[in-house]
């Protein structure tokens, strides 16, 4: 599961480490959240950082407010009607430097920031969708004429990939966020292939205890990031 992460590396950063650039320049966000608007490259604009909705819509689907995963599983994305065909043909890199996973307590829900010991930005395995009405990808009118409708409402939204947790993760969680090695990324975005769909090594990998704070999604502050103690 992966259902909260960070992106706050100043943009310059980001732009150089993968090599593209943005759209539009983006929030810090200490707090992403599902149905927020995020920074992610896709296959096909590897060279720009677009931002689309977190929460797949599925080309196929009738309506936009219907189920909207936001993750999917490695084991079952190839053939799972809602991101199979995402998973041959739109693949996307989220970008992140740190996401949440919770641990139980005696006092609840303790939550944990998991990042890279170099708290360098890294990239999330995901898929991708852009969306439109039905009623609108046909263009057709009452006359009938079959030009496509530019006017259209598009939206574009993705989904991350999870896998079986490294050590580090499976202290909190039995699932994890697919990270993708920085020499792998590309691969991902050009050919895709199951062999990447792995849980990231654990010995460049740590986590630590962060605020409550972080569980309500309206909360985005440099605050939820520090350290604190950990519940028991």
């Amino acid at each position: 599961m992966c259902g909260r992460y960070t992106l706050f590396t100043p943009p310059a950063e980001i732009e150089e480490r993968f090599g593209a650039t943005f759209e539009q320049s983006p929030k810090p966000r200490y707090n992403a959240a599902p149905r927020q608007s995020l920074p992610v490259i896709t296959n096909d604009a590897p060279e720009t950082i677009d931002a689309f909705e977190w929460g797949l819509i599925p080309g196929w689907a009738d309506s936009a407010s219907g189920n909207r995963p936001i993750n999917a599983r490695a084991e079952t994305v190839a053939e799972k009607r809602s991101f199979r065909d995402a998973y041959e043909n739109r693949r996307c890199l989220v970008l992140a430097d740190g996401f949440y996973e919770w641990t139980s307590t005696n006092d609840g829900k303790q939550p944990y920031r998991v990042t890279l010991d170099s708290r360098e930005p890294f990239a999330l395995a995901g898929l991708w969708e852009r969306w439109q009405p039905p009623e609108k990808q046909t263009g057709l009118t009452e006359f009938g004429d079959g030009e496509p409708d530019r006017e259209a409402e598009v939206v574009e939204t993705f989904t991350i990939i999870t896998t079986e947790p490294n050590r580090v993760v499976g202290e909190l969680h039995d699932r994890m966020a697919v990270v993708l090695s920085a020499e792998d990324e590309r691969r991902w975005l050009a050919d895709g292939g199951a062999d990447l769909l792995q849980p990231y090594p654990d010995n460049e990998m740590t986590a630590y205890p962060v605020s409550t704070a972080v569980n309500n999604p309206s909360n985005d502050s440099p605050e939820l990031v520090e350290e604190v103690d950990a519940a028991v």
